[in-house]
């Protein structure tokens, strides 16, 4: 019999492994998939492919989610700016906060949503599947077929989802305070170009460069550790989604502290 503190020891150890052994694999995953984007062979085919997935299949969602952010983001922002007589900066303020914030955060959280699941589940069915075995045993790294397209895939249409959110959501708003809130149409652009600088549009798609990268390496990464079957596939899907989604949020957080600091 073990004394007690081996005791604690050892269930110490038992808690602090999983998570390692989590974070050791991740690290592992993301500087195969990095390396393997100057590598040879390309899988060219697919990558267009997987760009059509989940660039072109995530436009919908994508649409509306910009429009309707922007429209509802115009009548809290003129009801604020009410009081201050300055319901005429509707436009500013919205364009701001959907260039630098909200737009490449919705965009990331819906094709997190929507990509992150997707490629988890897909990755797990194979690997419970053991086809992924068999990709290894016919001399096929998964990792620079599965994995390297889907990164490749994701960095470029991200980016550019999220500029089409920000059009459709600065859009929006211009429907509301046209419309609803009767402001000339000169007026609404012209302060809302006129907030924009080059720094707030670098940002702007910096993060969606980097959330692409968290959202494939995180769907990829519970999808090639999946086990037990059919719920384990279920799992490795949930658990993708909550990770990238908080993901986000933290490089968010982060990515905007270097811009305040700038």
């Amino acid at each position: 019999m073990l004394p007690s503190g081996c005791e604690d020891c050892r269930h110490l150890f038992e808690l602090v492994k999983a998570p390692v052994s989590a974070v050791q694999d991740f690290s592992v995953l993301a500087g195969r998939a990095i390396r393997n984007v100057v590598r040879q062979p390309h899988y060219a085919d697919d990558i267009f492919i997987q760009m059509d997935l989940i660039g072109v299949g995530s436009l919908p969602i994508v649409i509306m989610t910009g429009f309707f952010s922007g429209a509802v983001m115009a009548m809290q922002m003129a009801k604020a700016l009410a009081q201050y007589g300055a319901v005429g900066q509707t436009g500013q303020v919205v364009a701001i906060t959907l260039v630098r914030e909200l737009g490449p955060v919705l965009t990331a959280l819906m094709v997190a949503g929507r990509t992150a699941s997707g490629i988890a589940s897909e990755l797990g069915s194979m690997k419970v599947t053991e086809q992924i075995d068999a990709m290894r045993a016919l001399g096929t790294d998964p990792i620079q077929k599965l994995v390297t397209p889907r990164l490749i895939a994701t960095c470029v249409v991200l980016p550019l989802l999220t500029v089409i959110a920000d059009f459709l959501g600065i859009f929006g708003g211009f429907i509301i305070a046209h419309f609803v809130l009767m402001l000339a149409s000169s007026q609404y652009w012209s302060t809302a170009w006129q907030a924009l600088t080059y720094t707030d549009v670098f940002f702007g798609l910096l993060k969606p460069f980097v959330f692409a990268f968290a959202i494939v390496l995180v769907g990829c990464h519970y999808g090639l550790r999946t086990t037990g079957g059919t719920q384990g596939v279920g799992r490795a899907t949930t658990q993708a989604v909550v990770v990238s989604s908080v993901l986000i949020f933290f490089l968010t957080f982060f990515i905007t502290r270097i811009y305040v600091s700038l």
